[in-house]
């Protein structure tokens, strides 16, 4: 899954041109980033110093410095008088980041995420539905049947399956016409990517799931609010059933064994 990108740093001159230099940055950014969601830098620890930072990727100060920045951005470090840069507790860290949902990996266990994700979801999605299918216009509802249809063709493609999933969550947000779950559409993005492809990557067959979406969009067609809601609440049941075995710390195909 690829939600953050970054190769390896690569080892160079110092004076890198222009033309490289974000490239080169967000290595650098991509490298700290891991050590520090891999525990090589734990909560509390300061970083190497700049200078030490430079020798270490063979690049300049100022694109430490920029890498340092964009990860106090995020969370992860902050400046302190005569220590450094400190990596900062977990819950400072921005998790709906795709770049920590990236960097974290297996380890995002260990802070619950997917249980945390599936109780705003099961807060705020049913509602969404209910309202949108007062509220969605043909338009909206067109788009949730184009987003169904992506979902359907995507065949084995869990990535274009799970593409096609959120959107189709955003678009059900926003057809709520409720400002605030409009916005949180876009602040939870990442984290429903990461939740979605999970429960996707578990799936065999995924018939029940787009029989499910599909329920919802004729709900909405049809400005059933009873059924848009029930339809909600089956598709978070299948997720939580879905996402059972992730959230206890093991793959799918480990329940058998």
């Amino acid at each position: 899954m690829n939600t953050a990108t970054g190769r390896a740093p690569e080892a160079g001159g110092k004076d890198a041109s222009p033309a490289r230099r974000p490239r080169v940055q967000k290595n650098v950014t991509t490298a700290l980033g891991l050590d520090i969601c891999s525990e090589r830098y734990p909560v509390g620890t300061a970083l190497p110093k700049e200078s030490d930072l430079c020798e270490l990727y063979g690049v300049s100060r100022t694109v430490v410095r920029e890498s340092l920045k964009i990860l106090a951005t995020k969370g992860l470090v902050h400046s302190r008088p005569r220590v450094g840069t400190v990596v900062c507790d977990k819950a400072e860290w921005n998790l709906l980041d795709p770049q920590i949902l990236e960097w974290m990996g297996p380890r995002i266990q260990d802070l619950d995420l997917l249980g945390c994700i599936l109780e705003t979801r099961r807060t705020v999605e049913p509602v969404a539905a209910e309202f949108a299918a007062e509220r969605a216009s043909v338009q909206e509802i067109a788009d949730l049947e184009a987003a169904w249809t992506r979902m359907r063709d995507a065949g084995a493609d869990t990535e274009a399956f799970t593409r096609a999933d959120v959107q189709f969550h955003e678009i059900l947000l926003k057809a709520s016409h409720n400002q605030v779950f409009r916005q949180l559409s876009s602040i939870i993005h990442a984290a429903l990517m990461y939740s979605l492809y999970r429960s996707n990557e578990a799936l065999d067959h995924r018939d029940e799931a787009l029989g499910i979406h599909r329920d919802l969009v004729e709900a909405l067609r049809l400005r059933d609010k009873a059924a848009a809601r029930a339809a909600s609440h089956r598709m978070l049941d299948t997720a939580v059933r879905d996402l059972a075995p992730a959230m206890r710390g093991r793959r799918p195909d480990a329940e058998a064994s």
